[in-house]
């Protein structure tokens, strides 16, 4: 059987497990990581969210990628270097060096991951059919979330259990769980290497680094000369804003101690809480928001999607202020915040889609657009630690600038301008449940 016409159920799911679980590693893990081997929290919010920098740039580079060898090779390629340098992030922990160290492999991952990202959805989008992209949309959507649940759920948990039972150090919990993420992706490679189509050619292909760069400059042009672009920007820009202060530190308040002002969570209950049962209080959001836009139309429910999203940052003000000691409660809590995530997520992906990306440069300005929204979590997560000194550490206080940084989305999402109609903006391969990435 030749890999074009390998069965979708043979690399689809495949395919965005080893999407999720790198992109949740950088973005997520990592923090954790440092939190447990002794980083300050300011630390952890400025170094970890300038990793979110591949994601921003990734339209810079993406056209050059489509004039040299195919979308498989891409995918393939840095699903290895990702599993390598993850290998190196391992080996590093245990040096005294190790921050700088493991953050420079972390960028790597970072680069690599935002460059399968964009050919991956490319793959997906020349290989299956406008009909098994709408039948896939739900399944790709649960094996990113599930590469999601596998980084910030079952490996925060294993290390957890490696240092509570076992008597392990911090270290040597983590060397072994980002060796196993490592293998993972080696693995993924391996499979791809067998199973994934090659993707349809561009038109770039073989015109070289000059046509690549024609192509990129004619993407930008044309991606500014859409009507109302600078507010539809603003509006992907804001839409996520508050979300990004709880992303970064949301998880550190779970794991500092009651004395910090935390909830002195260990890594089992967070990795069960964060990874394991909010995520799929995200996916169950993530559903019911799709079927929520299908039935009202996506200008009709884009305001009461960004409230739905805004709104629930109540949860961790609530949770600073009365400081509950029940892991059930907390979960319970956070999920409502998931939830709340998850089902808002859907206006923003959409949006993206069906606003901004329609056009001739439809995949190049799709991925500008994620990368608008990229640059918001890199914003966020680098003043964070600025709002956290500026608070002097009080979490009830961060967390209720939070509460006020979440009223520019609801007021923009209101005044969003609508320049394609749900009939003229057509369906696209990229699913509404990927709204984590």
């Amino acid at each position: 059987m030749t890999q074009s016409i390998r069965h979708p159920l043979t690399w689809v799911p495949s395919l965005y497990l080893a999407m999720g679980l790198p992109n949740v590693m950088v973005g997520v893990v990592a923090a954790i990581i440092y939190k447990n081997l002794g980083i300050s929290n300011e630390d952890i919010a400025l170094y970890t969210s300038q990793m979110y920098l591949p994601w921003v740039l990734k339209p810079l580079w993406a056209p050059l990628l489509e004039a040299y060898r195919s979308k498989r090779f891409w995918v393939i390629s840095m699903e290895f270097t990702m599993a390598a340098a993850l290998g190196l992030v391992a080996l590093c922990l245990p040096m005294e060096g190790f921050f700088k160290l493991s953050l420079a492999f972390f960028w790597i991952v970072g680069f690599a991951s935002a460059t399968q990202d964009t050919c991956a959805d490319g793959v997906f989008m020349t290989t299956v059919s406008k009909t098994d992209q709408a039948r896939y949309s739900g399944l790709q959507g649960m094996c990113w979330n599930m590469g999601a649940v596998v980084a910030s759920g079952l490996f925060v948990s294993l290390t957890g259990y490696l240092h509570n039972h076992m008597g392990m150090s911090w270290v040597q919990c983590w060397v072994i769980v980002v060796l196993i993420a490592a293998a993972s992706m080696a693995l993924f490679g391996l499979w791809h290497v067998r199973v994934l189509p090659p993707g349809a050619p561009s038109t770039l292909h073989g015109q070289g680094l000059s046509g690549g760069l024609t192509a990129t400059a004619e993407a930008w042009v044309t991606l500014f000369q859409k009507p109302q672009i600078w507010m539809m920007l603003a509006v992907i820009f804001f839409y996520r804003f508050g979300e990004g202060f709880i992303e970064k530190f949301g998880p550190l308040f779970l794991l500092d101690s009651i004395a910090a002002g935390g909830l002195g969570l260990d890594n089992e209950s967070l990795g069960h809480i964060n990874g394991t049962v909010g995520t799929l209080s995200f996916i169950a959001g993530a559903f019911l928001g799709g079927f929520f836009v299908a039935k009202r139309t996506l200008p009709r429910s884009f305001f009461t999607l960004a409230l739905v999203l805004n709104i629930p940052h109540l949860t961790y003000f609530y949770l600073a202020q009365t400081m509950p000691t029940d892991t059930t409660t907390i979960a319970a809590i956070v999920c409502i915040e998931k939830f709340g995530f998850g089902m808002g997520s859907v206006g923003h992906m959409l949006y993206m889609m069906q606003q901004i990306a329609p056009g001739p440069f439809r995949m190049a300005h799709y991925a500008m657009a994620t990368g608008v929204m990229a640059l918001t979590k890199w914003g966020t997560g680098s003043v964070s630690g600025l709002l956290w000194n500026y608070v002097n550490h009080q979490y009830v206080s961060f967390f209720g600038w939070v509460l006020i940084f979440s009223i520019p989305p609801v007021v923009l999402a209101w005044l969003a301008p609508f320049p394609h109609d749900h009939e003229e903006a057509g369906e696209f391969g990229e699913p509404a449940a990927v709204a984590g990435h």
